[in-house]
């Protein structure tokens, strides 16, 4: 299937998803999590959740992260530029919706992309090649060619892999893990 045809087919799927499922899948994702050997690290760039999209719950990420030390790095959207902007998520970090309910923050300590280790990375659909759809907009490819070569990609999803994403643009940047309720990929 083409980008487009699964952005939507798979935002359907998750549309249908309870609030009480999405929980419940959220914390099966983390506890996934939990088996990678990625934990070494010290800077984890974690997206946060747009309810309204019925995305992942990525509080349970975010306290495996808090109750292993980590530095916890937020972004902040610019649309004119698609560019991140990424902080230090602390105590002191106030955050607010942008315009696309996307809780982000408001200002902070801005952490360089060169020192993120593990980016958990936000989709829509995957395949078996670690090919990923997104809402289109390019943020996250922009942002992860940007980080150093070693930087972990994870994305976290709902639902198991695409055999095939058709049409995959050359700046696309593939995942080098996508982890489901049930399942660890790696690519």
């Amino acid at each position: 299937m083409k980008k487009e045809a699964l952005r939507q087919y798979y935002k359907m799927l998750r549309g249908s998803l309870s609030e009480e499922n999405i929980d419940i899948q959220s914390l099966e994702i983390a506890n996934q999590l939990l088996k990678l050997s990625i934990w070494e690290f010290s800077f984890y760039h974690l997206f946060l959740s747009i309810e309204t999209q019925k995305e992942i719950n990525t509080d349970f990420v975010l306290n495996i992260l808090s109750g292993k030390d980590k530095n916890i790095v937020i972004s902040k959207s610019d649309f004119k530029t698609t560019t991140l902007t990424n902080y230090l998520l602390t105590d002191a970090t106030t955050l607010k919706l942008n315009a696309y309910n996307i809780p982000e923050p408001i200002d902070g300590i801005e952490i360089s992309n060169a020192k993120i280790d593990v980016v958990f990375v936000p989709l829509l659909a995957f395949d078996l090649k670690g090919n990923r759809v997104g809402y289109g907009k390019g943020f996250y490819d922009t942002f992860l060619t940007s980080c150093k070569p070693e930087t972990i990609k994870i994305g976290l999803s709902f639902f198991e892999a695409e055999a095939k994403i058709e049409a995959i643009y050359e700046g696309d940047v593939r995942l080098d893990y996508c982890v489901t309720p049930n399942k660890i990929y790696k690519f």
